[in-house]
């Protein structure tokens, strides 16, 4: 069966990745700016703020909300210690209760609030979010940079988890045998691979664990 050909910022089957996170890999962002194929203009550097929803009692879910949408993916599998991720819901604001009493608490894995109207505009859910104590917002700023290594969708980034700069470092793709050829050509073979929902939680201390390099 032949290769998907991935581009950057197109929807293809659901990706295998590695990322990790840590204070510095400048060796492996330079390597992996040097054999990087010509990427589009428009990936060479963006940025976005977001909004992370975090629970204590979920680590499979991963919420996020950009420009008053809202996004959940699901992990389905590990496999050679690469993830994979689904997308399980999408939603924006107002958002209608059912849709946050059906799917978006039961998402975060935690009791499902007492609700007293049809529909919720962002702020009134971040109210919700701010009174459960399983549940935390975490404001994240991304910087990052596109390239393309070994027909694997790279970036490298600075991170913003509310305030705390950290660096990311990612590669994936459809084959897990082109992000293992990657990692090991950047020089990161045997590092801890590491998700965005793991990585607030262990910043904002609901994991009492360090990130890759510190």
């Amino acid at each position: 069966m032949s290769k998907e050909n991935l581009e950057i910022g197109q929807i293809s089957k659901p990706r295998f990745e590695f990322r990790t996170f840590g204070q510095c890999f400048d060796k492996a962002a330079h390597r992996m700016a040097r054999l990087s194929a010509a990427v589009p203009e428009k990936v060479w550097e963006r940025s976005s703020d977001e909004i992370y929803i975090v629970s204590r009692t979920n680590d499979i879910n991963n919420t996020k909300i950009r420009d008053g949408k809202m996004d959940i993916k699901t992990f389905v599998q590990n496999l050679d210690g690469l993830e994979q991720w689904n997308p399980l819901m999408k939603g924006e604001f107002p958002m209608a209760v059912a849709m946050l009493r059906d799917e978006v608490f039961p998402a975060f894995q935690v009791t499902i609030p007492n609700f007293t109207r049809e529909l919720y505009t962002y702020d009134e859910f971040m109210e919700m979010v701010r009174n459960h104590p399983d549940l935390q917002a975490v404001r994240v700023h991304k910087q990052r940079f596109g390239y393309m290594v070994n027909d694997t969708i790279c970036e490298y980034g600075a991170v913003l988890i509310n305030g705390a700069k950290v660096m990311t470092i990612n590669s994936e793709s459809t084959e897990i045998a082109d992000i293992k050829k990657t990692v090991t050509a950047i020089g990161l073979e045997g590092v801890e691979n590491i998700n965005y929902l793991q990585a607030i939680k262990r910043i904002i201390g609901m994991i009492d664990k360090p990130l890759a390099n510190e």
